[in-house]
């Protein structure tokens, strides 16, 4: 055909159907990645596989070809894909409707934090099925979904919902599904515990590899060693003078996302914040504002460091430091994707000085010491509200009345040891696991109480 992208040719081999090569051809893809040349050939006849591969690194048209190739519209829930967050199901469930355009079949995403009564209408005429685990374990017990048909299960980002502590509610949807199917497992690593769940739950998997999608060679990491009330105007420096196009913030806590997203928004630097605290339908806003770039700077905790694919980020900074270097490549791999050149900024304070010691551990990680640049400590222009219904404890801009407030600060400032220390619930933004939601009310309410009486008590004032 005279015009036609030669390289398409290349996805032809691997023995994708017509109507899906179609759709590649429309969306100009150029060739296949690492992984899909080595797991597609395996997923089309039908192999149970496990495939070691990065997000971005081309994942979603591996477990599509073999979902879409065999699932008839009409025949019930034929394929199920859990994910370890609402993002990533959301984001799946678009690929796959995109691929499937021309096959017109029932594609739904089905995730807590929004009504359950759209979800059971839809389940009814589904044909493929992409959910987090404790949702779909809420559909299994009210009888609102039917795996007998199910022919394909697919675990993607399986290390991260075993890390969150989903895996007696994975191990339980699996017990629910029959046993003659394909079950495919994708994650960025594979441990101890990835072994255990293929030898239990799949038939003579083959396991596949590819290398990581981040260019070592285009990735620059850098720290900054920085006082503790310097943290944040160290942070805001750099934002303004770094050539950054799309740059993400990583906070340990929704609390300092907040916190950081709300002072630069309050400085004329375009921020949003996304954390487990807001609604699935803020925070799909959100993300659509990022990728559409209308937003420049993206302040989140970890539960947007794994599954979602971000193009164009030129930046990540790291305010908090994470516990484990997982985490931090984990963090670093939005980044130096495709061949671009990315930076990794880490702005490192006594607090951070335990868990950054535990990421130098990591021998592959190259990270240099920066000579921390001269800058103005910040007046800090927004803090979070720690009382309800109290106006000395509420959240102030520039200008608000309150008592302790003068010309000279912003709001009120917290001690080094106090204020950004909340560490220890890195997953606290995320969906709790099925297992554990009798106790979710009476742990948040015992968290919120600690919190309030011990970890935000108030100091003197100063400045950032």
């Amino acid at each position: 055909m005279i015009g036609r992208n030669t390289s398409i040719n290349e996805f032809e081999k691997l023995g994708l159907n017509p109507s899906l090569i179609r759709v590649l051809e429309e969306e100009k893809f150029e060739k296949p990645t690492e992984i899909q040349e080595l797991a597609i050939p395996l997923v089309l006849n039908r192999k149970d596989v496990i495939a070691r591969a990065s997000t971005g690194s081309g994942k979603t048209l591996v477990f599509g070809s073999t979902i879409l190739q065999n699932t008839k519209k009409g025949f019930g829930i034929q394929a199920l894909i859990l994910t370890p967050t609402r993002e990533l199901a959301e984001q799946i469930s678009k690929a796959l409707n995109n691929f499937s355009k021309y096959n017109r079949l029932k594609i739904i995403s089905v995730y807590g934090g929004v009504s359950i009564n759209p979800q059971i209408e839809n389940l009814k005429y589904a044909d493929i099925v992409v959910g987090t685990p404790g949702r779909i374990l809420d559909h299994l017990a009210r009888g609102t979904i039917k795996l007998r048909p199910l022919k394909t299960l697919v675990l993607d980002e399986a290390d991260r919902m075993l890390d969150m502590g989903f895996i007696k509610d994975v191990e339980k949807i699996i017990n629910h599904c029959p046993k003659p199917r394909q079950t495919l497992l994708f994650s960025a690593t594979i441990s101890r515990d990835i072994i255990r769940l293929s030898k239990k739950y799949m038939v003579n998997q083959i396991e596949v590899s590819a290398e990581e999608y981040v260019d070592p060679a285009k990735l620059i990491q850098v720290y900054y060693d920085v006082d503790e009330g310097l943290k944040y105007s160290v942070l805001k420096h750099l934002l303004q003078n770094e050539k950054t196009k799309l740059a993400m913030v990583f906070c340990n806590t929704r609390r300092n996302a907040d916190f950081v997203a709300n002072n630069l928004k309050a400085m004329g630097v375009d921020a949003l914040a996304i954390h487990g605290g807001f609604s699935q339908e803020k925070r799909s806003r959100i993300m659509n504002q990022f990728h559409s770039q209308t937003c420049q700077v993206l302040v989140c905790t970890d539960v947007a460091a794994r599954g979602l694919d971000i193009k164009g980020v030129s930046h990540i900074y790291n305010y908090d430091l994470p516990k484990e270097a997982k985490e931090y490549i984990h963090r670093i791999g939005r980044t130096a994707r495709a061949g671009k050149e990315g930076k990794v900024i880490n702005i490192v304070s006594s607090r951070d000085y335990i868990n950054f010691t535990s990421v130098l551990k990591d021998n592959s990680l190259n990270i240099t010491c920066e000579k921390t640049p001269f800058v103005e400590r910040t007046m800090i222009k927004w803090t979070p509200e720690i009382k309800r219904g109290s106006d000395r404890f509420s959240n102030r801009f520039n200008g608000n009345k309150g008592r302790g407030n003068d010309n000279k600060y912003y709001g009120r400032n917290y001690s080094r040891s106090n204020y950004h220390s909340n560490q220890g619930n890195r997953n606290r933004d995320e969906e709790k696991p099925y297992h554990n939601r009798d106790n979710r009310n009476r742990d948040s309410r015992s968290n919120d109480n600690r919190n309030s009486r011990s970890k935000y008590s108030y100091t003197r004032k100063r400045r950032y």
